[in-house]
């Protein structure tokens, strides 16, 4: 995670999106993403470098579509961009201090209300520091995705590759979430980001009918 513009006066700007490299934590056993040259400056002739990136739809910072768990679900390039960018909440949230592994409607309530788009800040954001997948991240419960559902939000992001908890079945925020028309934001690194009011900017490639895309997001403090 870095900070544009650290040194400028004014709102400060926050890269909260994790570096696509070789090695880094990817889900579950999937690979990770690789960058081959096609074409190499001064071999065979050739004027230019060009490049050929591999890597998975959901691997690092990246938006879920509807058709990530939906059949016939809507594809990624038809999210709506009003959505995508805005202002938004940052709320840190650690339900392992009162005993749990997930997230529940309490843990939200008190810090969530009257926004569209809320990111959450959870202790598993140091797992981005740990480079094997980590199984033990914090998610959403079903009944805190129905309560995100009934406030009206409109984008929800969290610092780990799933909203879901990893032995979810079915996974219900995924569910709940996507079924309702929100955007789905996962693999955020806010770790410097101090808790507050944020405009949002996350841009997904625009993959057309893919089920989730790879975005660059960016915090700009108000």
């Amino acid at each position: 995670m870095s900070v544009l513009d650290d040194a400028r006066p004014g709102p400060r700007l926050y890269d909260v999106t994790v570096p696509l490299r070789p090695g880094m934590p990817t889900w579950d056993g999937e690979p990770g993403p690789t960058l081959k040259p096609l074409k190499q400056i001064g071999l065979d002739g050739e004027p230019a470098q060009v490049s050929l990136l591999t890597l998975g739809t959901h691997c690092g910072t990246h938006v879920d579509a509807p058709a990530h768990f939906i059949p016939g679900g809507a594809g990624v390039d038809a999210l709506p961009l009003d959505a995508l960018v805005g202002p938004c909440r940052v709320i840190e949230v650690d339900p392992a201090a009162e005993g749990r592994a997930v997230i529940e409607p309490a843990d939200l309530a008190p810090a969530a209300g009257g926004v569209q788009r809320l990111l959450l800040k959870t202790p598993s954001g140091q797992f981005w520091a740990d480079p094997p997948f980590r199984r033990d991240f914090v998610g959403l419960s079903g009944a805190a995705a129905s309560w995100l559902v009934g406030q009206g939000v409109r984008l929800v992001g969290i610092d780990e590759l799933s909203v879901d908890p990893y032995d979810a079945d079915p996974y219900v925020a995924h569910l709940t979430l996507l079924g309702a028309g929100i955007v789905i934001l996962e693999g955020l690194d806010l770790r410097a980001v101090p808790p507050g009011e944020y405009d949002l900017l996350a841009l997904p490639l625009r993959l057309d009918g893919a089920d989730g895309s790879p975005a660059r997001v960016v915090l700009r403090s108000l």
